[in-house]
């Protein structure tokens, strides 16, 4: 039985093998309701590994994934009822419109059509494509489909909302309201996992962080709490534990995309 006292995102020893590849190894943490926790590694880390055992996308060689207090083995459907989640390139309907979109997923989660319908007005409004909202979503450029990705992520009011480099490709303005948006969801209890390869993002809006290298969670805990009384940075406690150079290249093809 559920109980939102407990966490609401709860990876307990997930483990993935491919073979002899260990992609992730008895990773374990919890986010409980109300925090953002930022989910850090180089690529190849396991980040998107773990999140897919996570949301249900991929099966765990063992360990379980719990959402709400649901084994998402387990109750699918009662755990899935339950997420929200942008990937970092949304594949989304290019022969609907914006609000046929948000219908269409709001239908998925069988809200009250009304409901719905008010929900997702709301959601255009708040990310400034209401004038929009009738222009199928294959014309959109990338920062209006990830605003649609995310209005459709946040259309059933999740309570464990998973988010893969949320503020790629946005321009400032944009990345500024979808942080805002974050840490509005989370005021009101929901729980929150990103990853970002920004971690100045990480070290201002994260309660917590977790940072995963060779699919092993290495460190969790407030940028205060890794410090050990140091007055590094967030990137200086990160390039400490996983070494810098595939940070740098990934930093630089961030920028490159943004």
């Amino acid at each position: 039985m559920s109980s939102y006292d407990q966490p609401l995102i709860h990876a307990h020893e997930l483990t993935k093998v491919y073979g002899q590849h260990v992609a992730a190894d008895r990773v374990t943490f919890a986010v409980r309701p109300g925090e953002i926790f930022g989910f850090l590694g180089p690529n190849g880390a396991g980040k998107t590994t773990t999140i897919k055992m996570l949301i249900g996308l991929l099966r765990p060689t063992s360990g379980a994934a719990l959402i709400g207090g649901y084994d998402i083995a387990r109750e699918p459907l009662k755990a899935k009822a339950l997420i929200g989640y942008v990937p970092d390139q949304p594949q989304l309907p290019d022969k609907l419109t914006a609000r046929e979109f948000l219908q269409f997923v709001a239908g998925l989660y069988r809200l009250d059509p009304a409901q719905a319908q008010r929900r997702g007005e709301e959601l255009l409004e708040l990310f400034s494509l209401a004038d929009r909202g009738d222009d199928l979503v294959g014309g959109f450029s990338h920062g209006m489909r990830q605003k649609i990705a995310l209005s459709g992520a946040l259309i059933h009011d999740p309570k464990a909302f998973f988010l893969d480099e949320p503020t790629v490709g946005l321009d400032p303005r944009s990345a500024r309201l979808i942080k805002d948006i974050l840490r509005q969801a989370a005021s009101q209890g929901t729980a929150i996992m990103l990853t970002t390869h920004i971690l100045e993002i990480a070290e201002r809006m994260c309660d917590r962080v977790g940072i995963i290298n060779g699919g092993k969670l290495i460190a969790v805990g407030t940028v205060d709490e890794l410090r050990h009384g140091s007055d590094g940075s967030l990137e200086d406690i990160f390039l400490a534990l996983t070494g810098g150079t595939e940070y740098q290249q990934q930093l630089e093809l961030s920028e490159e995309r943004a």
